[in-house]
C-alpha cells in the first residue's frame, strides 16, 4: 500500500504542530502536506523541519499561495528544499480573481504554466489543486479543462470530493486526465442533513464517496500522492484514525 499523507489544514484549529505531528506519525500517516500560513515567514521553516525529523515523517508536497509563486518563486524554492517538498501545487483563487469565461480560464492556465518555469527549472513538480468552481458549468468544455490546455505542463493535484460537490462525476475526470494526476485529496461528503457542524463533510468511509472505485482509478492511473483531508473537522483526531483505518482497507 502507498503511504499515506494528511493535508496538515485539516488540523490547523487544533493543538500544536509537535503533537499533531506526533498523532499522525503515531496512527501510521508516512507523510503530510504543508499549506502557506505554515511558512508564512521563513524562520517558520525551522519548527516545521524539527517536526518531521522528530516523528520521522515526510513532506513531499506543500500548498503555496499564486502571490509567493509569482512574486518571489526564490523563496518558494527555498523553503521547498529545506521541508524536502518535491511537488509545489497553488491550491486557490479568490471569487473575484476568478475568469468569467473559458477564455479567461485558458489564460489563467498559461499564467499558473509561466509562474511556476522556475520552479520546474529548479526539479520541482508544479501544478493546480482544485475546489468545486472549475467544475462549474453544462457545456462539455469546463474551467478545469480550460485551465489544463492553457497550461499543458501543469500537474493537478485532484480534489475528488469537491469534483463530487460540483455535480460531476470524478472518474471522468480521472479518465481524461489520469496521466496528469501526481496527487489526489482523499476526503469525503456527508449523507444528507449529517455534519452540518462540519460543512458536510464527513470522515473518510462514513460519507457518499466510492473511494474503493476511485482509489482504484488513481492507482491505475499512476498517482502517487494520497492525502488525506477534512476542511472542517470538529475533531481531527477521529478524522485522522477514522479515515486512515478506512483506507487501509481498500
Amino acid at each position: 500500500m502507498q503511504p499515506i499523507s494528511y493535508q496538515l489544514y485539516s488540523s490547523r484549529n487544533f493543538g500544536p504542530l509537535p503533537e499533531t505531528f506526533r498523532m499522525l506519525a503515531d496512527m501510521g500517516y508516512a507523510q503530510v502536506e504543508g499549506y502557506g500560513a505554515l511558512y508564512a515567514a521563513l524562520d517558520d521553516i525551522d519548527g516545521v523541519k524539527a517536526a518531521l525529523v522528530e516523528t520521522g515523517l515526510q513532506m513531499p508536497s506543500g500548498h503555496f499561495g499564486l502571490d509567493l509563486v509569482e512574486g518571489d518563486p526564490a523563496a518558494v524554492i527555498k523553503i521547498a528544499g529545506a521541508l524536502g517538498v518535491n511537488h509545489v501545487f497553488v491550491p486557490y483563487l479568490l471569487p473575484e480573481k476568478r475568469p468569467s469565461d473559458l477564455a479567461g480560464w485558458k489564460a489563467f492556465g498559461a499564467r499558473l504554466e509561466a509562474a511556476g518555469k522556475p520552479l520546474v527549472e529548479a526539479g520541482l513538480g508544479f501544478g493546480w489543486h482544485n475546489h468545486d468552481f472549475e467544475f462549474a458549468g453544462d457545456g462539455d468544455t469546463l474551467p478545469i479543462d480550460a485551465i489544463l490546455e492553457g497550461g499543458p505542463s501543469l500537474a493537478v493535484e485532484f480534489d475528488v470530493a469537491w469534483a463530487a460537490r460540483a455535480g460531476k462525476d470524478p472518474s471522468t475526470f480521472i479518465a481524461n486526465y489520469g496521466p496528469r494526476i501526481a496527487s489526489a485529496h482523499v476526503k469525503d461528503i456527508a449523507r444528507e442533513g449529517e455534519c452540518v457542524d462540519e460543512d458536510g463533510w464527513s470522515d473518510v468511509g462514513l460519507g457518499v464517496m466510492d473511494w474503493g472505485r476511485h482509489m482504484a482509478e488513481l492507482r491505475d492511473a499512476g498517482c502517487q500522492l494520497f492525502v488525506m483531508e477534512h476542511d472542517n473537522p470538529s475533531d481531527d483526531r477521529r478524522f485522522a484514525q477514522r479515515s486512515i483505518d478506512y483506507l487501509r482497507t481498500v
